[in-house]
């Protein structure tokens, strides 16, 4: 292979990316984690500018922000068709639409575990094949779906989750080796968009294609989408995998390593279990919104789906604004504090929906609820490629979102329990709010504290 050196992404200083640090005692561990707390605190802006990328580099940069994001709208694109199909599913089976809430918690069974192994597999074999693999995983798990058996469902819930868990190790991996330190928070958000497009794409798709294919042939249609994307991603696997370690060994000791790592780390180890509670309510908005607005208040299909991929529109400028924020203003913080406590209100505010309440009042909140809920994730990136060193990107964002995705996998089967036993939408919006709200208030107390003059 012909040496391309010179157009490298520059290795980061220390002072840019402190590794997780495994080997030191857990006294040096504190000190230095309390340095940088204090540090990150008392500067409210961005990191300072690193060297000017290379054309080169800024070319590929951009192309890795595009591919990235197309292939993380489609990862969660594949995880909204059964909860966007749940009705019409439901009618033509009798399965319980509550059941929505089981096959999303084991979807995210096999996201969690799939999260913590996805590191040695990107070492290994580089961000874009685990990417294109990832796709065909989700691609497959919604083909094989169409004979609608209960048992099939939960075979290929398992399926999808292990392909949409590595989606965004894989792309975190590929930006943090282009992305200028400075800059992180913005183009992780850009990419991050790739999110909410997806729901967007699912709420426009997923109930036209069931009107008209029915909703096999809509899971069919979407399966199909995935797999062609998996393949026209081909031709950009030799520049971004080209950092990939043949001889990586993929081992459970590897795994158990990066989650060590997440937990010696303060920072790492705080915002992977914060996250737990802000993702819970992304997972309840993704798995049972649509279901409530045409479930519980009869909206038709059409405009239950506007309203859901309004909120989506609405998270694809609110990711990108968060970005901007935190690159300039902000820190991860402060900024992802308050969020929280926002998209808890909205949760709160989405449990007295009713029959009175106007469309446009019900889309408004639905605005907010995505703008916060599903719109966070590109900070929290951003913050986790600032705290890992570059060649362990993916490792280490995989490690905190074995955590996180916990709480993808446990909120909605609480939602679905509290669903069966009440058979009302609103309490699960409101037990699914409190966590966050405590997370979001916690990090802003302890963000006002270390302000004060001492």
């Amino acid at each position: 292979m012909k040496s391309i050196e010179p157009d490298r992404p520059p290795a980061r200083t220390a002072s840019s990316a402190s590794p997780p640090d495994t080997s030191s005692s857990a006294p040096a561990s504190g000190v230095a984690d309390a340095a940088a707390d204090a540090a990150a605190d008392a500067s409210p802006g961005a990191p300072p500018p690193g060297p000017p990328p290379s054309p080169r580099q800024t070319k590929w940069l951009w192309l890795a922000v595009v591919a990235m994001l197309i292939q993380q709208a489609f990862s969660y694109l594949s995880t909204l068709v059964l909860p966007i199909a749940a009705p019409a599913i439901s009618e033509a089976t009798g399965l319980g639409i509550s059941l929505v809430g089981v096959y999303t918690a084991i979807m995210y069974v096999a996201s969690t575990l799939s999260a913590g192994a996805s590191g040695s597999f990107i070492r290994r074999f580089g961000a874009l094949r685990v990417s294109q693999a990832a796709l065909v995983l989700m691609g497959l798990g919604l083909v094989f779906s169409w004979p609608g058996w209960a048992i099939l469902f939960a075979v290929t819930a398992f399926v999808i989750g292990s392909g949409s868990a590595v989606s965004t190790p894989a792309s975190s991996d590929l930006l943090g080796r282009y992305c200028p330190p400075r800059h992180a928070p913005l183009i992780f958000s850009i990419k991050q968009t790739g999110v909410p497009v997806g729901g967007i794409l699912a709420g426009a798709l997923v109930p036209a294609f069931t009107i008209a294919l029915g909703w096999q042939g809509a899971f069919v249609a979407c399966g199909a989408m995935c797999l062609v994307l998996a393949f026209a991603l081909q031709p950009l696997r030799a520049e971004f995998d080209q950092y990939r370690v043949r001889s990586h060994r993929i081992s459970m000791q590897a795994v158990l390593h990066t989650v060590r790592a997440v937990l010696v780390h303060r920072r790492l180890r705080e915002l992977a279990l914060c996250s737990v509670s802000w993702v819970g309510l992304q997972a309840i908005y993704g798995a049972f919104l649509f279901a409530f607005l045409a479930d519980g208040l009869g909206y038709p299909p059409e405009t239950a789906g506007w309203v859901f991929a309004a909120g989506n529109a609405a998270a694809v400028g609110a990711r990108i604004l968060w970005g901007w924020i935190a690159s300039r203003f902000l820190n991860a913080r402060a900024l992802l504090g308050g969020l929280a406590v926002v998209m808890a209100a909205a949760s709160i505010a989405t449990a007295s929906f009713g029959p009175g309440w106007p469309v446009v009042a019900v889309a408004a909140v639905a605005v907010v609820y995505a703008g916060t809920a599903i719109s966070w994730h590109g900070v929290l990136l951003a913050e986790i490629a600032r705290l890992s060193p570059v060649d362990r990107i993916g490792a280490t964002t995989g490690g905190v979102l074995l955590f996180t995705s916990t709480g993808i996998m446990v909120y909605p089967l609480i939602y679905g329990a509290i669903l069966e036993a009440t058979g009302s939408y609103a309490p699960g919006f409101i037990v699914a709010a409190l966590p966050a709200l405590y997370t979001g208030l916690r990090m802003l107390r302890r963000r006002g504290r270390a302000a004060l003059p001492r």
